[in-house]
């Protein structure tokens, strides 16, 4: 699912691309996209793009007269910038939005299409449809350290935190040298501390990291899975920082990964997939699995 940073270059690739400019038509061709029936996808035609944001993983572009196009990805959805009333892609396309200048071509890859498109009429129905977690790049110390205590959840809480998947909330704790199951209630002060920079360096690194490689260019590879990052879709590769074997933690149909010499004192987390398998022999510690 794309996140944060890769969300950052959606909005300003597409903004750079359509703010000011008139949308001439949507064509909707996935069953299941829209979302909503109010207003109806033809009360857009003719009305110009004032602005592009993120709200939460959300796309969010507003027409004149109060009409927003929010767009959520979900895990397989992606946006390409095509020629003008370009072709929307047989098995994967979803939808394309038309300007003078080019299209915006909405596919989803996979047969479980999952990617959403709501049309709202106004601030209030926008509004409904965020999550309402906090900002990670705005919040204070003392916002995070609130919003991380409330209850016991993870980073990819969108109700906590706004734009944080499984990828760089593996990296941020990996950074922080934090276990991906502790107790967020119970962290101490410090921890919390050490948690909102690795979130605020981690996050602003790779948006950065990404925004070099797009350039100018329209943003085509967008995926969970980048060579520089250290723990995310690494099992079995050696931890940047100590050179341990990246370990993970499976679960419905995602995994965590992490460091167990950096993030939990060399102790392995049981593994759903194999551990309920190994039962009694299932190592607990690095040197139990080298051995």
């Amino acid at each position: 699912m794309p996140e944060l940073p890769d969300l950052a270059l959606y909005v300003d690739a597409i903004a750079s691309r359509t703010v000011g400019q008139t949308l001439e038509q949507i064509r909707i061709v996935g069953v299941n996209l829209l979302r909503t029936v109010t207003p109806e996808p033809e009360a857009t035609a003719g009305r110009r793009v004032r602005g592009v944001r993120r709200m939460a993983k959300r796309i969010v572009i507003e027409l004149e007269g109060g009409i927003y196009l929010v767009l959520h990805l979900m895990i397989a959805g992606r946006l390409h910038w095509r020629e003008p009333r370009a072709k929307v892609p047989a098995k994967v396309g979803l939808a394309a939005f038309d300007f003078a200048g080019g299209s915006l071509v909405l596919t989803e890859a996979g047969s479980s299409k999952r990617a959403s498109l709501h049309l709202v009429g106004d601030e209030a129905a926008l509004a409904a449809l965020d999550p309402g977690g906090v900002e990670p790049l705005e919040a204070t110390l003392e916002q995070f350290s609130d919003a991380l205590r409330r209850e016991n959840h993870t980073l990819t809480d969108p109700r906590l935190f706004a734009g944080i998947g499984n990828a760089y909330s593996d990296e941020i704790l990996h950074r922080a040298k934090l276990s991906p199951l502790v107790l967020t209630s119970r962290l101490r002060p410090a921890e919390v501390a050490r948690l909102f920079e690795a979130m605020r360096e981690t996050l602003s690194l790779w948006t950065a990291r990404l925004r070099e490689e797009a350039g100018e260019g329209f943003p085509e590879k967008v995926t969970a899975f980048r060579p520089g990052m250290a723990v995310h879709g690494r099992y079995r590769h050696p931890c940047p920082v100590c050179g341990a074997p990246v370990q993970r933690v499976v679960y419905a149909d995602n995994e965590t990964n992490y460091c167990a010499r950096c993030q939990t004192g060399g102790r392995l987390l049981a593994d759903r997939a194999l551990s309920r398998l190994l039962k009694a022999d299932w190592p607990r510690t690095l040197e139990e699995l080298e051995e």
